[in-house]
C-alpha cells in the first residue's frame, strides 16, 4: 500500500488501526484547502439533486400501503387525551414537573415544534415532527425538547402506527392548555411523521458549529448575537431579514428573548419579533396573543452555567441514547434545570390560564438584572410585587420575571395596543389566543380535507386555510368529459397556451405546507392572474370560462373553471402525444371547485409568486436583489423538491414542457424542436447532441447558444435551467435514456404520469393520507 504520510511511513490500513478510526469512515484529510473528502466541500457549486429524493418510501417502515387516516380514525380519541391528562399530572423522579404539572413543558415542545414554519416556502412547523432530528432537535432554542419527547414515549408507544410523533406532539400541546383552564379552538390530526433529517431546507448562512451548544469556554451571549442574515442595522429603513429566513438568529425559533445581540433592547426587539412573527404567517393581534398567552404558563430555567452543560443531542455520547444537554449540577434537573440561561415564571400561578402576565406586565416597571446563569432578564422594582412559587422547593417564593421579548410589548405602540385590548377584554384574549394557536398548530397542514379526528373545527372557513366551497351540483361524468375535451380542442386554443395554462395552475402547489395548485381556481384570481409569469393564461381563462358557461347553461352536470383548466392541459397532452406518434390517455379526476376573491388572501397568496420558474423559463425582474447569489437552477432544484418530483419526473416534466412551448413569454429558449406542441423528445436529442456545441450568450453565463460545431451557425438557445439538465451528471444520465433511440414512448408515458400527478397535487380528497398516494387510472 501506498504509505499515507511519508514522514511517518504509515501505510492508511495502520494509520486507521492505530487511530482507532474506520478507513470507510470519511475522517481521512483531504480535498480543498484541507477539507473532509467529501462532495459538498470539494465541489460546494454542485446542484444537489439527490435531495429530491429523501425522506422517501425505503425510509419509511410503514410502507406504501399505510393508510394513516384509517388507522388514526380507529383510536379511542376520549381515551389518548385520558392518557395525556394522567400524564401531565405526574411527575418523574429522572424528569420531574415543574409545580407537579408537565403542561407547560409541553406546550413549549408543541409551540416550538409548530414555531419553525415561514410562510415564503411554507417550510417548517409541526407537520412532520422535524423536531425529532437535526439540526432542529440540536438548536439551542430547544433544549430539553428532548426530554419532553422521551417522556411521551409510553404514550406513543401504546398507541402504535395509528398516532404519529408529530401528531402526538401537537396534540398534547392542546391538552395540555386545557387541562390548566384555557377552552381550545380545536384540532385536527393528519399529520404524516418524516422518517430522515431534512437537508433540504435552508435554516441561514451561518455556518453553525454544534459544539456550541457545550458553551465549553464561550461567554453564553455567543451562542445568539447576531448573525449574517440580517440587512441593516436594527432601526434602519433598510432592516429586514434575508428570505425564506424567518428566525431572528441562528439555531432560534423566532428572536433572542435577551433582546438582538442579547443586549436587552425592548425596541429594537419588538422590531424583531415584529419580522419574525410576520415571516411566520401571524400579524400583530396574534403574535401578542400567543406571546402573552404563552407566558401565562410555566417558567423558563437558568439555574446552571451554560460552560457546565453538555453537548446538545447531536453530539452527545451514544450512552445518553438521544438526550443532550447534560446537567451535572446538582439533581441535574429540577430546581438546577437549565435551558434557555433565563430563570423565573412571568405570573403568580404558572399553571392556570388567567390574564395576570398582562395585569403585571403593565402594573409594575421592570429593571434589568441577571439570572444564575448569567442571562439578561427583569424583575419588577416594587418590592410589593407579587412573588410566584418555586417549581421544587415547597414553601419558596420567588420573584417574577420578563423577559426583554415580553418588555417589547409594553414599549412598542402597536403592540401596546393590542395588550391593552386584552387587558380590558379577558375573553377576547381567551379567544384571540385560542385562535392564534390553533393557526400556528394546523398552518402546515393545508386543505381541511386533511384534519383527521372528532375535534376538528368545522364550523369556520378560516382565511389562512385557503378556504373553497363545497361541491355545489352534479360532477361531469366520463361523457361530460370527452364533450367538453372536443369542445376546448375546437375552441381555436392552441396546444401550447391549454398545457401552460393547466400547468401554471397546478405550478403554485408547495407540499412544504399543502398551499396552492390548480383547485380553486385561484389563477383566475388577484393576486396570481396579475403576475408576469402568469400573462399567457389571461386570454385561456377567458375562452374556458365561455366554454364552461356554456355547459353549465344546459342543466345536468356543473363544471367548474378549476377542472376546466386542468381538462384543457389533459386534452393539449393528449394530442401533442398523438401528433408524436403515441396514444395516450390522461387520467382526471373531476370534483374541483372555484373559489371567490373574498376567500383569497391575497397577501398571503403572494409569497407564492416565484423568483425563479425553471419550468416556466421565467425569471423575475428582481432575481438580481433577491437572489444573494443563488443561482437560477438552485430555485429550480428547490421548487421540484416543493412539488414532490424525483428527478426522472423533474426531467421528464420539463423535456415535455418545452416541447410544448410552454416558456412564460413564449420565447424559444429551451425549446429545442422544429415541431412545437408535439410531444416529441427533441429536447433531449438536441441537448445530448455530441455534434453541437455550447456557447454563453452573456457575461453572467444566463443565456446560451447551441450551435454546430463545425459551422458555428446556431441551432437553438437556452438559458442555465434548460442546460442544467445537460450539465449536471444525475440529469443528464436521465437525459440520456430519453434521448435514446428506444426512449420516445418511455419519456411520454412519463410525462403523463409525471403531469397527472402535478394535477393532483393538491387533490386531498383523492390522494387520502397514504404517502404515496395512488393516482387516478
Amino acid at each position: 500500500m501506498t504509505p499515507l504520510n511519508k514522514a511517518d511511513d504509515k501505510t492508511d490500513t495502520e494509520t486507521f488501526v492505530m487511530e482507532g478510526k474506520c478507513p470507510f469512515g470519511g475522517d481521512r484529510v483531504g480535498g480543498a484547502l484541507g477539507t473532509p473528502p467529501t462532495l459538498e466541500n470539494w465541489y460546494p457549486d454542485r446542484l444537489r439533486v439527490e435531495l429530491l429524493h429523501q425522506n422517501g418510501l425505503a425510509a419509511d417502515p410503514m410502507g406504501p400501503d399505510f393508510d394513516y387516516a384509517e388507522a388514526f380514525n380507529k383510536i379511542d380519541f376520549a381515551e389518548l387525551k385520558n392518557d395525556i391528562k394522567s400524564f401531565l399530572n405526574s411527575s418523574v423522579a429522572w424528569w420531574p414537573s415543574d409545580y407537579g404539572n408537565y403542561g407547560p413543558q409541553m406546550i413549549r415542545m408543541a409551540w416550538h415544534s409548530a414555531g419553525t414554519y415561514r410562510i415564503a416556502d411554507g417550510r417548517g412547523g409541526a407537520g412532520t415532527a422535524m423536531q425529532r432530528f437535526a439540526p432542529i432537535s440540536s438548536w439551542w432554542d430547544n433544549g430539553n425538547t428532548d426530554k419532553s419527547r422521551r417522556l411521551l414515549q409510553p404514550i406513543k408507544q401504546k398507541y402504535g402506527s395509528a398516532l404519529s410523533w408529530a401528531d402526538l406532539i401537537a396534540l398534547t400541546g392542546n391538552v395540555s392548555l386545557e387541562i390548566m383552564g384555557l377552552p381550545t379552538y380545536g384540532f385536527g390530526g393528519g399529520r404524516l411523521d418524516a422518517w430522515e433529517a431534512d437537508n433540504a431546507t435552508y435554516w441561514g448562512p451561518e455556518i453553525w458549529d454544534p459544539e456550541t451548544a457545550k458553551a465549553d469556554d464561550k461567554d453564553y451571549s455567543s451562542m445568539v448575537t447576531r448573525d449574517k442574515r440580517w440587512r441593516g442595522e436594527n432601526g434602519d429603513a433598510d432592516y429586514d431579514l434575508e428570505n425564506p429566513l424567518a428566525a431572528s438568529h441562528q439555531a432560534l425559533i423566532y428572536v433572542n428573548p435577551e433582546g438582538p445581540n442579547g443586549d436587552g433592547d425592548a425596541m429594537a426587539s419588538a422590531r424583531d419579533i415584529r419580522i419574525t412573527f410576520t415571516r411566520m404567517a401571524m400579524n400583530n393581534e396574534e403574535t401578542v396573543a400567543l406571546i402573552a398567552g404563552g407566558h401565562a404558563f410555566g417558567k423558563s430555567h437558568g439555574m446552571t452555567p451554560p460552560d457546565q452543560i453538555g453537548a446538545c443531542p447531536e453530539v452527545a455520547p451514544m450512552e445518553a441514547m438521544g438526550l443532550g444537554w447534560h446537567n451535572p449540577r446538582g439533581k441535574g434537573n429540577a430546581e438546577d434545570t437549565m435551558t434557555n440561561g433565563i430563570e423565573g415564571s412571568w405570573t403568580p400561578n404558572p399553571t392556570q390560564w388567567d390574564n395576570s402576565y398582562l395585569e403585571n406586565l403593565f402594573k409594575f416597571e421592570w429593571e434589568q438584572t441577571r439570572s444564575p446563569a448569567g442571562a439578561l432578564q427583569w424583575t419588577p422594582i416594587d418590592p410589593n410585587a407579587p412573588k410566584t412559587p418555586d417549581a421544587h422547593i415547597e414553601g419558596q417564593m420567588n420573584d417574577l420575571m420578563m423577559m426583554t421579548s415580553d418588555i417589547a410589548l409594553k414599549v412598542d405602540p402597536e403592540y401596546r395596543k393590542v395588550c391593552e385590548k386584552f387587558l380590558n377584554d379577558f375573553d377576547a384574549f381567551t379567544q384571540a389566543f385560542s385562535k392564534a394557536w390553533y393557526k400556528l398548530t394546523h398552518r402546515d397542514m393545508g386543505p381541511k380535507e386533511r384534519y383527521l379526528g372528532p375535534e376538528v373545527t368545522i364550523e369556520d372557513d378560516l382565511l389562512w386555510q385557503d378556504p373553497i366551497p363545497e361541491l355545489d351540483g352534479t360532477p361531469i361524468s366520463d361523457g361530460d368529459v370527452a364533450a367538453l375535451k372536443q369542445a376546448i380542442l375546437g375552441s381555436g386554443l392552441s396546444v401550447s397556451d391549454l398545457a401552460f395554462t393547466a400547468f401554471s395552475a397546478a405550478v403554485t402547489y408547495r407540499d412544504s405546507d399543502k398551499r396552492g395548485g390548480a383547485n380553486g381556481a385561484r389563477l383566475a384570481l388577484a393576486p396570481q392572474k396579475d403576475w408576469t409569469v402568469n400573462q399567457r393564461t389571461v386570454a385561456v381563462i377567458e375562452k374556458l370560462r365561455g366554454i364552461m358557461n356554456d355547459h353549465n347553461s344546459k342543466g345536468g352536470s356543473t363544471t367548474s373553471l378549476a377542472d376546466l383548466i386542468v381538462l384543457g392541459g389533459s386534452a393539449a397532452v393528449e394530442k401533442a402525444a398523438k401528433d408524436a406518434g403515441v396514444d395516450v390517455t390522461v387520467p382526471f379526476a373531476p370534483g374541483r371547485v372555484d373559489t371567490t376573491q373574498d376567500l383569497t388572501d391575497e397577501e398571503s397568496f403572494e409569497w407564492l409568486k416565484p423568483v425563479v420558474d425553471g419550468f416556466r423559463n421565467f425569471i423575475s425582474d428582481d432575481y438580481a436583489s433577491v437572489s444573494l447569489g443563488v443561482a437560477p437552477e438552485e430555485f429550480f432544484l428547490d421548487k421540484a423538491n416543493l412539488m414532490q418530483l424525483t428527478a426522472p419526473e423533474w426531467t421528464a416534466l420539463t423535456g415535455g414542457l418545452r416541447v410544448l412551448g410552454c416558456n412564460y413569454d413564449g420565447s424559444e429558449h429551451g425549446v429545442f424542436t422544429d415541431k412545437v406542441g408535439v410531444l416529441t423528445n427533441d429536447f433531449f436529442r438536441n441537448l445530448t447532441d455530441v455534434d453541437l456545441v455550447w456557447e454563453k450568450t452573456d457575461e453572467k453565463a444566463q443565456s446560451f447558444a447551441l450551435k454546430n460545431r463545425e459551422s458555428g451557425e446556431t441551432k437553438f438557445t437556452a438559458t442555465r435551467n434548460d442546460l442544467v439538465f445537460g450539465s449536471n451528471a444525475q440529469l443528464r444520465s436521465i437525459a440520456d435514456v430519453y434521448a435514446a433511440s428506444d426512449g420516445h414512448e418511455r419519456f411520454v408515458k412519463d410525462f403523463v404520469k409525471v403531469w397527472t400527478k402535478v394535477m393532483l397535487l393538491d387533490r386531498y380528497d383523492v390522494k387520502g393520507h397514504k404517502r404515496d398516494a395512488p393516482m387516478p387510472s
